[in-house]
């Protein structure tokens, strides 16, 4: 690898655009409460521009002997951040959780691998499209409608504990996720407090009507929670 001072210093221009892009897609992710914030983002494009680096400039082709396949490191890249990304989804009762922060850390690398090849104008335009899709886009659907009003947080009377079970049916038939649960005793029976996350607003109608009917279960009170 050259020892020129302006080579040196393009190459560590490279590592510090992966990690400060790779920063800047982490940061959103910290802001909404994600595991997987800023300093995981930023490693991973930092790590992935290195690797880059090094697959074009670490393993010079020595004379009489074949050409080095400088590709190879990057897509052991692509394949290793999948097991990153897994480790990122969550599966939470009937739900799946972690799935866009892995899609983030799955493009972070890709933006590292831009960055370690110099390839700025790819590695910025990517990040910034992330970051819309990221934020603006969700902001958009809530707007929407498409997604907004999902999450629910139900008061039930229960004359007995056991009913809980026919409302936890109602609900995995409806593939409702329940978010939290709290109980507490009251003179005719419980006091349950749900809240729970609708597949859709569509299903609001039918769901509470099917858990009013369950035997010993009485609808109280029904407000929309804040999502997180």
């Amino acid at each position: 690898m050259s020892t020129d001072i302006s080579f040196q210093f393009d190459l560590l221009l490279r590592l510090l655009a992966a990690a400060l892009l790779g920063a800047g897609l982490g940061l959103e992710r910290e802001i909404h409460g994600h595991q997987a914030g800023m300093r995981t983002h930023m490693l991973v494009a930092l790590g992935s521009a290195l690797f880059t680096v090094l697959s074009i400039y670490g393993f010079p082709q020595m004379p009489g002997t074949a050409a080095t396949d400088t590709s190879r490191i990057s897509a052991q890249v692509v394949t290793g951040i999948g097991f990153l990304g897994a480790g990122a989804i969550i599966k939470y009762g009937t739900s799946i959780r972690g799935l866009t922060t892995a899609a983030s850390l799955w493009v972070v690398a890709s933006i590292g691998l831009a960055a370690g090849a110099g390839a700025y104008f790819l590695a910025i335009a990517g990040t910034l499209i992330a970051l819309v899709a990221l934020w603006p886009a969700n902001v958009i659907i809530d707007k929407l409608a498409l997604r907004g009003g999902r999450l629910l947080r139900l008061e039930l009377d229960l004359k007995r504990l056991a009913a809980f079970a026919g409302v936890s049916q109602v609900l995995l038939a409806h593939h409702v996720e329940i978010v939290r649960v709290a109980s507490e005793r009251s003179k005719d029976g419980h006091l349950m407090i749900l809240e729970v996350r609708l597949l859709n607003t569509g299903q609001r109608h039918s769901v509470l009507a099917e858990v009013d009917a369950v035997p010993g279960v009485e609808v109280r009170t029904v407000n929309q929670a804040e999502e997180a």
